[in-house]
């Protein structure tokens, strides 16, 4: 019976399908480093803004941390494959700030920075998910084992910030537009998250030579998780309660007065 740490053992034991598939996991990392970085310095709150270049930092070394992964095996990255790449077919559907937002010097509005902060709550959910099933998956491996269990904390403490600076907003009288920024970038990011998984699999399948069947009883569970998210499991991506852990991202101000919790 195929399972997730059949599947991940059997990539993590073969070079080419582990190179890459720490290759797409780089490169995501890496474009998010890149986005937030721009995204703070176009970012005038004194608190918000070193919480952004915070996430930031977390990405690029979460980059850095997939290449080292390689070069712990003596491999280089390999080009990711356009259909892979989760980020760039997200900004193609018009979700988050497109890059050529970005490269203006121009200051982000409140949209924006709504847009920015809803858009990395949905992708953040899927990035925590995705850690703690790879913590389970290689918790008994001492190096990547560890590389994941740091990126898994980075990665929760990056969705803690988005609910609260989304709590944030929603008590200055922006929850409506939340809500409704919510709604569509979850549902943009289920198709894009389907596609990408199905392009993945077929990459790693064509490495790993797979068998037909295997390959279609893979393609099926991915198909029915979108069922199952495209039927309601979207609400989680978009519903909001203030974490456990508070200031996740510091900032170097003192935290903002708490706001009530709500969900969507």
């Amino acid at each position: 019976m195929l399972s997730a740490r059949g599947l991940f053992q059997e990539i993590h034991q073969n070079d080419e399908a582990f190179r890459l598939f720490c290759s797409i996991a780089m490169s995501g990392e890496s474009q998010g480093g890149w986005e937030n970085g721009r995204i703070s310095r176009l970012v005038a709150d004194p608190v918000l803004a070193p919480k952004i270049a915070r996430h930031g930092a977390d990405e690029d070394k979460h980059g850095r941390i997939f290449r080292g992964l390689m070069r712990n095996r003596a491999l280089e990255p390999v080009e990711v494959p356009p259909e892979t790449d989760y980020t760039a077919l997200l900004e193609n559907q018009g979700i988050g700030l497109a890059h050529t937002r970005l490269r203006e010097d121009k200051p982000l509005s409140e949209h924006d920075i709504t847009v920015y902060l809803a858009h990395s709550r949905v992708t953040e959910q899927r990035a925590s998910e995705q850690m703690r099933l790879l913590r389970r998956v290689f918790e008994h491996d001492s190096h990547v084992g560890k590389a994941v269990r740091q990126i898994s904390a980075d990665e929760d403490n990056h969705l803690a910030y988005c609910h609260e600076e989304l709590l944030r907003l929603a008590k200055d009288g922006r929850r409506e537009e939340i809500d409704q920024i919510l709604r569509r970038t979850a549902h943009a990011e289920i198709k894009v998250y389907r596609d990408v998984s199905l392009a993945v699999m077929a990459h790693m399948g064509r490495i790993l030579g797979w068998s037909r069947p295997k390959a279609a009883v893979l393609a099926a569970g991915i198909h029915g998780v979108y069922a199952y998210e495209r039927l309601g499991g979207w609400r989680r991506m978009t519903s909001l309660h203030m974490p456990k852990k508070r200031n996740a991202l510091g900032g170097g101000q003192a935290m903002r007065q708490q706001v009530p919790t709500r969900t969507a």
